[in-house]
């Protein structure tokens, strides 16, 4: 019986292998500006769009599971909440981290091709509004506007011909942003207020420590990260033949 995947479906294409490298270079980029205190500054929409994405990640599980959904908020210093009422706690707790990484394992996977980039940005767009539809602060609505005109303007750009780099460092930045998020709740000094401390309190009663819990949800968001560039490179292969193909 032959296999059902060749090892050969995920040796990168030329047009993948550029990908990657572009990828390299905005992790670079994005380590460079985050360590540059008047650098860090440009970073800022896009960690307060991660953080957005987060707490809407939260507010999703909680309608899965029932809950009413009173506001969302993030401030200026990066920090978010989401308000419900109802729901199940170990369903939303850890849906921020987990949803986050998500988001951005999907932009990641969609930024190696031009059509699956303007599906993504659409996502992007109503998962936008959902957040303003929600917010109780300035600071969500001024993001979500600001977003939702980047994403009108790059793709009128020459006819989307930039926004599969748009989505890409979104993606980028989510899955950096996400990562480094449970890395400071878990280990530097937010853990007692972070989603991982609450949820060891009710998951068996603390018997499995939040750090545990949060190295488990770094792992899944790591894996994440990994599943969607290796799906990309087997879903979009054909790119560098057909440049319409999306699968």
């Amino acid at each position: 019986m032959a296999p059902i995947v060749d090892k050969g479906d995920f040796k990168p294409t030329e047009h993948q292998t550029t990908t990657l490298v572009i990828i390299g270079i905005y992790i670079v980029v994005i380590l460079i500006f985050w360590n540059v205190k008047f650098l860090s500054t440009i970073l800022w929409p896009f960690k307060i769009f991660t953080v957005g994405l987060h707490e809407l990640s939260h507010a999703i599980a909680g309608k899965l599971t029932g809950a009413k959904i009173e506001s969302i908020k993030v401030d200026a210093d990066e920090g978010g909440c989401c308000t419900m009422r109802g729901g199940k706690q170990w369903v939303t707790l850890p849906a921020g981290y987990v949803g986050s990484s998500l988001f951005g394992a999907l932009m990641i996977f969609c930024g190696f091709n031009e059509q699956a980039s303007k599906i993504c940005a659409v996502i992007i767009g109503i998962s936008m509004l959902l957040l303003l539809w929600y917010s109780k602060n300035w600071i969500v609505r001024l993001i979500t506007v600001v977003f939702v005109g980047l994403i009108g303007l790059v793709w009128w750009l020459e006819n989307a011909k930039y926004l599969v780099y748009f989505v890409l460092f979104l993606g980028t930045m989510s899955c950096f942003y996400s990562l480094w998020d449970i890395i400071d709740d878990i280990v530097l000094h937010k853990i007692n207020e972070s989603d991982a401390s609450k949820f060891a309190k009710i998951f068996c009663r603390g018997c499995i420590p939040a750090q545990v819990w949060g190295f488990f949800w770094f792992v899944y968001s790591v894996a994440f990260l990994f599943i969607g560039i290796a799906a990309a490179l087997f879903a979009f292969r054909d790119r560098d033949n057909n440049p319409d193909t999306m699968f």
